[in-house]
């Protein structure tokens, strides 16, 4: 497995290559520290999947995954990153990752999730809670990639038993719109109430 690693880190850097250098499945073809040399690097060492840090320096958090896959659509690519899984998991995966690993996990989480990802599946860990990862199928996430960034803060808010008014203060939007997101995300999940909404929520780990 041909990797490339993008991130500004270089102690990360250096202390994922050395822990993973023993294991014969993974190769590390390059490193980038910046948005702007993640695409010709990407050109030049051809790799089978992208570990990224969406907190890359000249990059647009969420918005380097978009210009990704806008350049290499079967790229497969792994967010390993210090942001908090709670939105950013689902986010990531919504605009083209494979799998998203927060930085407190082991390295064999992060090489579970590597061969995870390129056999084709979907990796999401949830670092806040209890249980250190959740290995989902592609056909378990399909319906939440349909969801918007703000329909995402709303179901986690939802999910965290936060009434209409406090999400609309924590969101800074009206109440009305807030009923509004309820009523999209009752439909695009396919449930019947506010109850089902969050227990498939909670079951996916999307959540705190």
């Amino acid at each position: 497995m041909r990797i490339l690693l993008a991130d500004h880190h270089p102690i990360f850097r250096l202390g994922l290559k050395a822990m993973m250098k023993r294991d014969s499945k993974f190769t590390f073809k390059g490193k980038v520290a910046s948005g702007t040399d993640l695409i010709p690097a990407i050109e030049k060492y051809n790799p089978d999947v992208v570990i990224l840090e969406i907190d890359l320096p000249d990059a647009n958090g969420i918005g380097i995954l978009r210009e990704i896959k806008e350049h290499s659509p079967d790229l497969k690519i792994l967010v390993v990153s210090c942001h908090p899984e709670e939105i950013y998991a689902l986010s990531a995966i919504k605009a083209g990752a494979q799998g998203y690993v927060a930085k407190t996990h082991s390295v064999a989480v992060i090489k579970e999730a590597l061969l995870t990802v390129v056999d084709g599946g979907i990796f999401l860990s949830e670092g806040i809670s209890d249980q250190s990862k959740v290995n989902l199928k592609r056909a378990d996430v399909l319906r939440f990639k349909k969801l918007s960034t703000r329909e995402i803060e709303v179901l986690n808010l939802l999910s965290r038993g936060k009434r209409n008014k406090e999400i609309s203060q924590d969101l800074n939007i009206n109440e009305k719109t807030v009923s509004t997101y309820k009523t999209r995300l009752l439909k695009k999940l396919d449930v019947d109430n506010i109850a089902d909404l969050i227990h498939q929520s909670r079951l996916l780990q999307l959540t705190k």
